[in-house]
């Protein structure tokens, strides 16, 4: 009798352990459940509809370093199946990614219909059976070593192996599925969220960004450097998602309450703004501050910057005091704003928590505590910041799972 295997959950976890499970063993009967009536439903949203697959980072070393949760366990697994594999693997299946500037890596379609066509069209191939709107309510583990996983419909499947690979979020059921079989969960809370912030400063800015922006949470060791926007709640951008990545634990625990200190323009020193001042003094003289950015300046966030650092609309230039000049440095470089909530980033929602990783054989992602179960995905307690990172953990984390099975 051939082998049974059963993936739990039909998102790119799944489906990529699924199709690496039937390649490596054509003879198994694979069967994916997914309790949605959709398929790769975070493929289809990721990168705004373009499904940004991985990030053109293909040292290992370097890539771990994008993960709050999992570095040292993904180091192994990085060194067999990284980046420049998924590239190669997609490229074997006639799908090409492109690399944009800041080494996110995406089809050259533009269009995450692309993956998913590719992932359907190699599962109908591979014979791999996939079930929709179907739970799965319990497993148990036989005498045997097999499975015996009861379905949402009444209808009972025997495994050989599972891979459950259900993602992450509050309300995943492979939290409780992990639980029943022995698994520790590590509660999760949101990752990856932008910040809501009701200040006049900002009010009617939407839209502003800075390419070079550091953010930090006074009082703890959150700091990140990035691009940052502006937007009508508060604040966004890599630099903003990424202190939500690492700081995760730390800002559920102040419940989303605390002070956001922010240098927009990181790439100058306080020295070089102030020359850039003085040369405007010297440039613009009678002309009106509010009016006359310096280094390219958004026009509307300038005016707002030289209201906070409360230099009249119609002073000079040349009128300006060296304690206003450094008031107005402050506000650009070390201003802070309170956060009163957070925003989910709905691209690329993820969750911080999950099976405790200590658990996991990550040379086959094979669990500890449950043999013949192995795990993938985000129903893990890992999670990378944006930019690809956290589908490459998937697809690393499956191909693994998937030729273990």
């Amino acid at each position: 009798m051939s082998k049974q295997i059963v993936i739990i959950g039909g998102g790119a976890a799944g489906f990529f352990g699924a199709i690496n499970a039937a390649q490596a063993n054509p003879e198994a009967e694979i069967t994916i459940i997914e309790k949605s009536p959709r398929l790769l439903t975070k493929v289809s949203i990721s990168g705004g509809g373009r499904c940004n697959v991985t990030h053109n980072c293909f040292d290992p070393k370097v890539l771990v370093e994008n993960y709050p949760r999992g570095r040292k366990e993904l180091l192994g697994p990085f060194n067999r199946f990284q980046p420049r594999d998924m590239i190669k693997w997609l490229d074997a299946q006639g799908v090409v990614l492109k690399t944009e500037a800041d080494g996110r890596m995406f089809p050259v379609t533009d269009d995450s219909q692309t993956i998913i066509d590719c992932f359907m069209a190699l599962s109908k191939r591979l014979g791999i059976k996939i079930l929709t709107k179907i739970a799965v309510n319990t497993i148990e583990v036989l005498e045997t070593g097999a499975f015996h996983v009861v379905l949402s419909t009444g209808e009972v499947l025997l495994a050989d192996k599972i891979l459950l690979a259900t993602g992450g979020g509050q309300s995943a059921s492979g939290f409780q599925l992990a639980q029943s079989l022995g698994h520790t969960i590590n509660e999760p809370v949101p990752s990856l969220f932008t910040f809501n912030i009701k200040d006049p400063r900002i009010e009617g800015l939407a839209g502003i960004s800075f390419p070079d922006a550091i953010v930090s949470v006074p009082g703890t060791p959150l700091k990140a450097k990035g691009p940052l926007l502006i937007t009508h709640w508060g604040m966004s951008g890599p630099a903003v998602l990424k202190l939500s990545a690492w700081g995760a634990r730390i800002l559920y625990d102040k419940n989303y309450e605390f002070e956001l200190k922010i240098n927009f323009l990181a790439q100058y020193s306080k020295e070089q703004l102030t020359q850039a001042m003085l040369d405007a003094k010297a440039e613009f003289k009678k002309k009106q501050v509010s009016k006359h950015p310096i280094l390219e300046i958004p026009k509307r966030f300038w005016e707002k910057m030289v209201q906070a650092a409360q230099i009249p609309d119609d002073k000079p230039w040349e009128k300006v005091s060296q304690q206003a000049f450094e008031s107005l440095v402050s506000v650009l470089t070390e201003a802070t704003y309170s956060v009163v909530g957070k925003s989910t980033n709905k691209d690329e929602f993820v969750t911080c928590g999950g099976i405790a990783l200590k658990e996991v054989n990550f040379k086959t992602m094979e669990s500890k505590i449950c043999p013949g179960l192995f795990l993938a995905g985000e129903v893990l307690d890992i999670d990378g910041i944006t930019g690809g990172f956290n589908f490459q953990a998937a697809w690393t984390c499956s191909w693994i799972a998937g030729n273990s099975m």
